[in-house]
């Protein structure tokens, strides 16, 4: 006969043991930044206006107002992505895995650098080619304007964006790849070894 007094936190240790303790904090973080990506457009509207966008030339106010339509689109793109996501943390595990917190870990590597790429090859792509066309070397100051003075304008950047965008993608899949390589090695020998 087992004591309860001493075995009282098996489901607990159970629910560790399982991957869940892993898993479900990152799928509640999935579903946060999904949120995040459809406030980020407000927030953007909201500190053009605090910096009186508005009040500048309509020239300013056209570009805004079509990135902003650019931003809204990213927002929306970024918040299906971590979306989806969100329902597939759950199958990087297999049932009887020793190693559990590592594939979650790598899921979110995975997943970061998908969404980071996608942003900057779209935000950034459409920044550089409206202030590039319709700005010209005013487009510098938009981006200040905004609070976001890192983004870039010019043909050179219409060009990189895309390119910087799809290397971080391709660069967060292969380090997660990685990762998930060596704990598929490492569950694998643990389940050949096993008696």
């Amino acid at each position: 006969m087992e004591n309860k007094f001493l075995t009282f936190i098996r489901p607990y240790l159970s629910f560790i043991d399982n991957g869940h303790f892993f898993r479900k904090p990152f799928s509640w973080l999935y579903t946060l930044l999904a949120i995040v990506n459809l406030l980020i457009p407000i927030y953007v509207f909201y500190q053009a206006s605090d910096n009186r966008i508005f009040d500048s030339p309509t020239k300013f106010v056209i570009v805004f107002l079509l990135l902003w339509v650019i931003v809204a689109f990213a927002g929306w793109v970024g918040f299906q992505l971590w979306w989806d996501r969100k329902s597939k943390i759950d199958m990087s595990y297999t049932a009887g895995d020793e190693f559990i917190a590592t594939p979650a870990l790598s899921h979110f590597i995975q997943t970061l650098g998908e969404w980071i790429g996608t942003y900057i090859g779209i935000v950034g792509f459409g920044f550089a080619l409206l202030t590039t066309i319709i700005l010209g070397e005013e487009g510098y100051y938009l981006g200040r304007n905004l609070g976001i003075p890192y983004l870039v304008t010019g043909w050179m950047a219409v060009i990189t964006m895309p390119i910087i965008g799809f290397l971080i993608i391709v660069f967060s899949r292969f380090l997660s790849e990685q990762i998930k390589a060596l704990s598929s090695i490492a569950n694998n020998t643990k389940k050949q070894t096993s008696p």
